[in-house]
């Protein structure tokens, strides 16, 4: 790990590409005297220099400096912003000079990992920089600016907080064994529990909300053989993207396509059919499909409208356990001019032709509701998170409840590591305790001059 104490980075921070204006940020203790060496002039912390930024007798660009003195920066240390025109060849020429006067080159990540390491953001905040920026609307970054603000930080800390005065009142029960649990304030213990159990599972909800807002939708087609899964990927991605064909399991792996509906986004993944028996390729595709639908939000069973009956008993078991179904009866346009068999507890399936498109509107509809994107304003409230955040809430709340019934067993010393977990669980989520390896991944996978 490089020593911030010493080390003064620089990377380009606008979006790769050219453009009208291009920014080049510094970060560390000789960023100021790095600028003004390349600018030639004196810089005011917070005010806007008009400059031209030279490589000795060469003129790079004209542009403006801004200083911002340490600690009052996004990273806390001294920063310099060279607004320059977006040419990348000028930009990265200017990164060039920075580092022949002493900088060096920025890791991905690493300016957000300063202010992380800095005490300027927590985990969950530095990650909503990254979710702001990547926000494909506006509901979006309504959320990823309320967690950048604090809002999901404040009430993770605060149940976090509850869990550590809990689990201290319980090693101090500890070393009075020789009394009753009540008579050592069991009753406040067992509220407090009760306060932390709803006040989790009511952030847990949450969360989960914020995950699909930021990911979208994980919506798996299912179903058997030729029923038209591809067909109907192909239909609502508005492009040939699957093959499609009339033999039986053309589809041997994963296809995976993001759709935008109207401010709603699904990840959409098109599988292999389900049936009995099948060659070794196609079994393991069957086995990849029901892997994906135990990760999904949503299945999309689609079933031949001719009979959807059979197709229903190839794919229960494998659905059994997702939290959500539509039923979709593809190839209307085949059925005959009687009346279509609906079976009584489907009977609001959903009857399209991804051949002609009859039907699609209606799928759609019914696809945005699911998704919340048709709520009066679906990120009221709602903050940007990610799945970890949503698994370290659920571990959480898990070890909240072994912590209840071990309490209620007077198993006092387990009902308090049970505590250290949930309240540890907590903490990765802001960072207060999160191994390396976590802090490398999260800040690896953000861009140079984040």
């Amino acid at each position: 790990m490089p020593d911030h104490d010493t080390d003064t980075i620089a990377a380009i921070a606008t979006a790769p590409g050219a453009g009208g204006v291009g920014v080049v940020r510094l970060s560390g203790p000789r960023s100021r005297a790095i600028a003004e060496a390349l600018c030639a002039c004196t810089l005011t912390p917070r005010h806007a220099h008009y400059v031209r930024m030279r490589a000795r007798d060469e003129i790079l660009d004209d542009g403006i400096a801004l200083y911002f003195a340490a600690p009052a920066s996004f990273t806390g240390e001294h920063v310099v912003e060279l607004q320059a025109h977006g040419s990348p060849v000028v930009l990265q020429r200017i990164v060039a000079e920075c580092i022949a006067l002493g900088a060096r080159h920025a890791r991905p990540g690493e300016f957000s990992e300063r202010a992380f390491l800095n005490g300027k953001l927590d985990l969950a905040q530095a990650e909503a920089v990254a979710d702001l920026i990547a926000a494909g609307d506006m509901r979006a970054a309504r959320a990823a600016r309320r967690a950048l603000d604090g809002v999901f930080s404040e009430r993770v800390d605060a149940v976090a907080t509850e869990l550590l005065h809990l689990r201290i009142h319980v090693e101090a029960a500890i070393d009075f064994a020789d009394e009753s649990l009540d008579t050592l304030g069991g009753a406040q213990l067992r509220e407090g529990l009760a306060r932390c159990t709803t006040h989790l599972s009511q952030l847990l909800a949450d969360a989960e909300r914020g995950r699909k807002l930021r990911d979208g939708l994980h919506a798996v087609i299912v179903g058997p053989p030729n029923a038209g899964k591809s067909s109907l990927l192909n239909a609502l991605a508005g492009s040939e993207r699957a093959i499609v064909t009339d033999i039986a399991g053309t589809t041997r792996d994963l296809l995976h396509e993001t759709v935008r509906m109207d401010g709603a986004e699904l990840t959409l993944v098109d599988t292999a059919g389900l049936r009995e028996g099948g060659d070794a390729i196609e079994r393991e595709g069957m086995r990849r499909a029901r892997d994906e639908l135990r990760r999904a939000d949503l299945a999309i069973v689609v079933l031949d409208a001719r009979d959807p009956d059979g197709g229903r008993v190839a794919v229960a078991d494998a659905i059994a356990d997702v939290p959500q179904r539509l039923w979709v009866h593809n190839k209307r346009d085949l059925l005959g001019t009687g009346t279509p068999w609906v079976a009584p507890d489907v009977a609001d399936a959903v009857f399209v032709s991804a051949r002609t498109g009859d039907g699609l509107d209606t799928l759609h509809a019914r696809l945005r509701a699911l998704s919340g994107a048709d709520a009066v304003d679906a990120s009221e409230g709602a903050f940007t998170a990610r799945a970890r955040h949503v698994d370290a809430l659920a571990r959480a709340a898990a070890d909240v409840e072994a912590a209840t019934g071990q309490l209620a067993a007077e198993a006092l010393e387990l009902a308090a590591e049970s505590l250290r977990a949930a309240h540890d669980a907590l903490g990765e989520i802001t960072g207060r305790v999160a191994p390396d390896a976590l802090l490398g991944h999260i800040f690896g996978s953000f861009c140079i001059g984040k």
